[in-house]
């Protein structure tokens, strides 16, 4: 039997249950012992899972139905992405009840009160409930016009929804619960010259974000419930910290406002403190509870010295690829806005170690040591970071890097379903079913392509951002909330990016000056490259730049370029015409 290898970390619950690894052979196990399968997809750092841990999973009448009738399976989501993607509207934690035959019977969101959980086993025991099916409803329509984006219609249909699902009092989108949504925030960004109305949402946003920065030990929690920003739920997790990086430091650069990149510093000292390993790479997530399964306010209302006196919340030390391609992206960013170059040496430092303990073979990624590449995610993430290496530091190296983990990505995730387009989450197969395109994913591919193509002039990138963009132009699949993330494909993709160079040698201290200065812009969609003459042409060789007998930047747009600009400030003017 293989046991999932969390389990005896803190579930109380293991002597009682006998947990699981998650595996397709436990469904011709549960045939042959005449089982059913229930499925806990769990999260490290949840606190609600410590609390179904403590009281459901520990209950007499739930442990001995679970022990008579089911085969036991636990999963940690971070550890398995084509899970997490799977159930993610499920939980954390999500429960799943399977029949024999790899049918869904029951999904369950969130905690599970015992008494519900009883009534719920009991019925699928007896047979009580029509086997569902976890086969998706595949969309077969498409929203796309000739050129492979969306028509005028849906794009103004998803403005609209973009737009009401913002809070005017509190600031931020959505409904209850209240976090950091990069997407939104980009999108904001990017309409700020044509939307006087943007300015102010970002702002309110922003103002409530740093309500959800722990002022003690920095970092962001993951949100706040009570559709404000005063009720935190306390857990500190990868994704939240690095797209709090990102926006903090876009906001820095839009308005050079100094909280903002005090924000930015504060997520980014947490990381350096909490989640960084002596190896240089970045752990997963800090726990929401110091002790699992009792709220923790009182303790994070205390400061440094009273906290460290109770004690440290757990943090997850699993080291994988997804994870530290977000964290190496976005202090690439930070040092775009602040120029200190420890942060990119950081950046540089966690690339070159995941390369070597997780990449593989024709530069894809593993997600950890016990996979083989199977999963979207840590390639996408990986392969954007590379991007974002090549962008801050002009080291022609990254692009190619990139380039292969593209090619990966395009020979291994392609969806089979033509009609629907996109990139499936995973290779792996859940309950015998193949896996299914992610909404996330597919908008992040969409942009990363789309940029991997203006930089390197390879038309095949174009082509994988717009496979993506043809699964985001379903209407079923481009009206979720949030929609930012696919106006913000469909616009990147409608358009080229404003494009800066730098012409002069890199060990000369004017161009070092003049890139520095370009990477500080407060640009959502760019395109900055250096063009060191030694080197050669550049990989996108698509406009004849002069030779000067000093360094000079040149600003394109729409297929236009400047004459050259030989100071900061020259380039200061110029971007301010093109406001």
């Amino acid at each position: 039997m293989q046991v999932s290898p969390r389990i005896e970390e803190h579930h109380d619950s293991s002597d009682k249950i006998s947990w699981q690894a998650w595996s397709e052979d436990q469904f011709d196990m549960a045939k042959s012992q005449n089982r059913y399968i229930l499925l806990d997809v769990e999260a490290v750092w949840c606190h609600w899972c410590h609390v179904m841990e403590k009281e459901t999973y520990s209950n007499p009448e739930v442990v001995s139905l679970i022990q008579d009738h089911f085969i036991a399976v636990r999963v940690d989501q971070d550890a398995r992405p084509d899970i997490s993607n799977r159930f993610e509207d499920y939980g954390w934690p999500a429960t799943v009840i399977f029949d024999q035959k790899g049918n869904d019977l029951v999904k369950l969101r969130g905690f599970v009160e015992p008494e519900e959980m009883i009534r719920w086993l009991t019925l699928a025991v007896a047979g009580g409930i029509e086997p569902g099916s976890m086969e998706e409803d595949l969309p077969v329509v498409s929203a796309s016009d000739k050129s492979g984006l969306l028509t005028k219609d849906l794009v103004q249909e998803l403005k609209r929804r973009h737009l009401d699902a913002y809070d005017e009092m509190h600031g931020g989108w959505g409904g209850s619960h209240r976090f950091v949504d990069q997407d939104c925030l980009d999108y904001s960004f990017s309409t700020v010259s044509q939307d006087d109305w943007s300015k102010g949402r970002i702002e309110k946003t922003l103002q409530g974000l740093t309500k959800i920065v722990d002022p003690i030990w920095g970092g962001i929690y993951q949100y706040s419930t009570h559709g404000d920003w005063d009720h935190p739920h306390f857990e500190k997790i990868m994704w939240m910290q690095t797209q709090a990086i990102h926006v903090f430091a876009l906001a820095y650069q839009f308005y050079a406002q100094p909280q903002y990149l005090e924000m930015a510093k504060k997520v980014y000292e947490y990381l350096n403190q909490f989640l960084l390993s002596p190896e240089g790479v970045f752990y997963t997530s800090q726990d929401a509870d110091l002790v699992p399964g009792e709220h923790a306010e009182d303790f994070f209302r205390l400061g440094d010295r009273a906290r460290r006196k109770k004690g440290v919340p757990r943090i997850d030390t699993h080291v994988y690829a997804r994870e530290n391609g977000w964290a190496i992206e976005a202090l690439a960013h930070l040092y775009g806005a602040t120029g200190e170059k420890k942060i990119l040496d950081q950046a540089l430092e966690a690339a070159h170690a995941i390369e070597q303990t997780h990449r593989i073979p024709l530069g894809g990624f593993r997600h950890d040591d016990r996979d083989h590449g199977s999963f979207l995610g840590d390639s996408l993430a990986m392969g954007s970071a590379f991007l974002a290496l090549y962008v801050y530091t002009a080291d022609r190296s990254w692009l190619q890097k990139s380039m292969e983990t593209m090619d990966y990505i395009q020979n291994h995730f392609l969806h089979s379903h033509q009609r629907i387009g996109g990139y499936v989450t995973s290779l792996t197969t859940i309950a015998g079913k193949k896996a299914a395109p992610d909404r996330e994913e597919n908008v992040h591919l969409a942009r990363y392509a789309n940029r991997l193509f203006h930089y390197t002039g390879n038309k095949a990138f174009k082509d994988i951002s717009l496979q993506a963009m043809k699964y985001l132009s379903i209407p079923e699949v481009a009206k979720e909330y949030f929609t930012a993330g696919v106006l913000l494909a469909h616009e990147e993709l409608s358009s080229d990016p404003t494009h800066i160079t730098v012409v002069g040698s890199k060990s000369d201290s004017q161009a070092q000056s003049l890139f520095s200065y370009a990477l500080k812009l407060p640009l959502v969609y760019s395109r900055i490259e250096w063009k060191d003459p030694v080197e050669g042409p550049l990989p996108h060789d698509d406009v004849d730049y002069p030779a000067l007998e000093k360094p000079a930047a040149f600003f394109c747009t729409q297929k236009t370029c400047s004459s050259p600009l030989f100071t900061v400030e020259q380039i200061q003017k110029r971007m301010e015409k093109s406001e």
